[in-house]
């Protein structure tokens, strides 16, 4: 206990020795300067952009809002600083309501608040030394239908490249439709709608997630998202046998060609290449072509291969034949 209070008789005598009492005295008239710069730069006047919650109410219950209004307005205000900071630190500027009816055309299905209104309601929230120079708003108008709603396709739009030696082997959208509600005119004008632009590359596995359907303005689509499922899959090159035709080639002529089959070699998904078969595949020689420029060897023409695989290319391209008179 002794030794406690030494200390604070310690503490205390240097506190209050000469040269902490000119520093106190600094601080105080340092603080107090202060105190006056603040009151004086508060006395002054200042504009500031305050944001205003809007909120449009009362709409029936069969009503179906197919373009939301904004709901915020930004208004520039005019006073003294310390107005001006109220408004900034309390809840003094409160969300203004507007009633669905006193704006919606019921035969357009369409609605626009007037930004006087907005202006009027939001000054009976001011202080009367306030004054408004600009109210600004994204939109205020909105539209709606009474339920008309159509069912269609979703489409995807984007670059989605996989990385080398991978392809797209499959692309699922669920739901793969959506329901839009709108006008009856633009409702018959909509056949599908877009997703948002997706670009998505070099990725060499299963890609899942969630693609906003881009808006259509007057157009509520739900739901406005849909989940997007990318499945890969790796290039593999294959090859498989092929009969060689004749085409063009008279009735009582026989063209046999020496060999009877071609090695067809091809790029295809691993997953698909057991749907592959050699009677998707066409090699053919012409006999137009044949009779035309006689030769030792005819050309071969791939002329038909199955969407699935890519890069189809013969192994040989002439082969010999003989003509046979039946």
């Amino acid at each position: 206990m002794h030794k406690l209070q030494r200390t604070f008789q310690v503490v205390r005598s240097s506190l209050f020795s000469w040269m902490n009492k000119e520093f106190l005295i600094f601080l105080f008239f340092l603080v107090l300067s202060g105190i006056f710069w603040l009151m004086m730069t508060l006395n002054e006047t200042y504009e500031k952009e305050l944001p205003v919650a809007v909120r449009l109410t009362g709409a029936p219950g069969n009503v179906v809002m197919t373009s939301e209004m904004s709901d915020t307005v930004r208004v520039t205000v005019r006073d003294k600083g310390f107005m001006i900071l109220s408004y900034m630190s309390s809840n003094k500027l409160k969300p203004i309501t507007l009633n669905f009816n006193a704006y919606a055309n019921k035969q357009s299905g369409h609605g626009q608040v007037p930004l006087s209104d907005v202006q009027r309601l939001v000054r009976q929230q001011l202080f009367s030394s306030s004054t408004i120079t600009s109210i600004k708003a994204d939109a205020l108008t909105f539209n709606f239908n009474y339920g008309e709603r159509k069912t269609v396709g979703v489409k995807l739009i984007g670059n989605i490249v996989p990385t080398r030696n991978y392809y797209l082997s499959h692309v699922q959208l669920t739901p793969e439709k959506v329901t839009i509600f709108a006008s009856r005119s633009k409702l018959d004008s909509i056949k599908e709608v877009q997703t948002e632009y997706v670009n998505i590359t070099n990725f060499d596995d299963t890609v899942r997630q969630m693609v906003r359907i881009k808006k259509i303005p007057g157009v509520k689509v739900v739901p406005e998202k849909v989940k997007m499922t990318l499945l890969v899959d790796i290039l593999t090159e294959e090859s498989i046998n092929v009969p060689i035709t004749t085409i063009n080639k008279p009735g009582d002529l026989t063209i046999r060609t020496f060999p009877n089959h071609v090695k067809v070699t091809f790029s295809v998904g691993s997953r698909l290449f057991r749907r592959v078969k050699a009677s998707d595949f066409q090699v053919v020689i012409d006999y137009n072509e044949v009779a035309a420029h006689p030769s030792d060897k005819c050309k071969l023409h791939l002329r038909a291969k199955p969407s699935i695989v890519s890069n189809a290319r013969l192994d040989m391209t002439q082969v010999d034949y003989l003509i046979e008179q039946q």
